[in-house]
């Protein structure tokens, strides 16, 4: 074997390509024994129709080496297991039937290569019946998941970007914040961390802004955000269920029968990704009376582990926080100031925290600029916290 064609063979030495059986043997025994003396002869001319062929099959969907006078390597990483082993008895079957008339020796001439060490290969024989009947429910169950994939990108991208009511056209992104119970400093989940940009410049538009658009575009804002967060959530840690998520709504959605009823969808199948649940966080609460927001969190707890009010004003807070008293709410939360000194720090969490603490048992600090931070908002009373990145 060449240092040309060992380097070749490397591509195809992938464990998990050998393990999922996408990479398997085409051989030309049955050309060579119908050929008998004339194998020599029309060698080149065979090898050149096998590679045209597997050329125009394969296109950037694979690759191919040929390793012996009579046997062709093929990978074809795009393809499941029996649909790959499938098409190259197809591939097998086009090359015999153009050099013998007849393309029934193919089905012994498929081999899986299981193990590569080297030049050495060791491969099995392929099952032609066996392929060709699981080929069929392995094709209909990756379209299945290429649909439900789709759908989920069609959900995410539904309502974002936008054309928003003030004339700028925005787009939603969503991060997911590791949050921590900061009495033994474990982690509960996360929190969806939202931001809403102008499309072109990424320019953030502020919350006090947000808050001006019309009630359709905080709808768009809140479906989108829910939907990028799972999205995120399935692709960043697949496999691994974690304990909760807090997600963000906006109370002048849940007070709206039918933006309640989408927000419900979306917390529900939000929930299927977690071990205990969905941590509602209603947002824009400054201002919204007593009656109304008990209402809000009674239409809404069923749905969610816990509710949690999430402010936004700085201290101070005593006639924001008169109104939420009796409100029915679990929890408050904030978000730290940037880039403040650690003696503001300290004098902003603990006006906040003091303030928050006579409503609500739980306090959650989010985005403090260290661990220490989150440390000292847990030595005045915070109960949860998050550390800016």
């Amino acid at each position: 074997m060449s240092v040309g064609q060992s380097s070749q063979l490397e591509q195809f030495n992938d464990p998990a390509l050998l393990n999922e059986g996408r990479v398997n043997v085409i051989a030309l025994d049955a050309v060579v024994a119908r050929l008998g003396d004339r194998w020599q002869q029309r060698q080149a001319q065979v090898h050149d129709h096998v590679e045209r062929t597997l050329q125009k099959h394969l296109g950037t969907q694979g690759y191919f080496l040929r390793v012996s006078d009579t046997d062709f390597l093929i990978c074809q990483p795009e393809l499941g297991r029996f649909s790959g082993q499938a098409a190259c008895l197809r591939y097998l079957r086009e090359i015999l039937h153009h050099f013998m008339g007849d393309s029934a020796e193919a089905d012994e001439c498929v081999h899986q290569v299981t193990k590569m060490d080297g030049a050495e290969m060791k491969a099995q024989k392929v099952d032609a019946r066996h392929v060709e009947r699981l080929e069929v429910v392995e094709q209909a169950e990756m379209s299945k998941a290429a649909q439900a994939e789709a759908e989920r990108a069609k959900s995410m991208d539904r309502w974002s970007p936008f054309v928003a009511s003030d004339g700028r056209e925005v787009r939603v992104s969503c991060s997911l914040e590791p949050v921590f119970e900061l009495k033994n400093f474990g982690r509960i989940g996360f929190r969806m961390a939202r931001r809403v940009l102008v499309v072109g410049t990424d320019e953030e538009v502020p919350p006090a802004a947000v808050n001006n658009l019309s009630r359709a575009d905080i709808l768009r804002i809140d479906l989108a955000t829910i939907a990028r967060g799972m999205d995120r959530l399935r692709s960043d840690n697949a496999g691994e269920r974690h304990p909760s998520l807090i997600v963000p709504v906006s109370f002048i959605n849940l007070s709206n029968q039918q933006a309640r009823a989408q927000i419900v969808a979306l917390l529900k199948e939000a929930s299927a990704l977690v071990k205990q649940g969905v941590i509602c966080e209603i947002c824009d609460i400054e201002g919204v009376p007593q009656g109304a927001m008990l209402a809000a969190v009674s239409l809404i707890r069923p749905f969610s582990l816990f509710v949690v009010g999430r402010l936004t004003t700085t201290p101070p807070l005593s006639s924001v926080l008169a109104q939420l008293k009796g409100a029915g709410l679990q929890a408050l939360s904030m978000e730290c100031p940037r880039d403040l000194s650690e003696a503001e720090f300290m004098a902003w969490s603990k006006a906040t925290i003091e303030a928050a603490k006579r409503i609500c048992k739980s306090v959650l600090v989010y985005r403090t600029d260290s661990a220490r931070g989150a440390g000292m908002a847990g030595l005045l009373g915070a109960t949860h916290a998050s550390v800016r990145n």
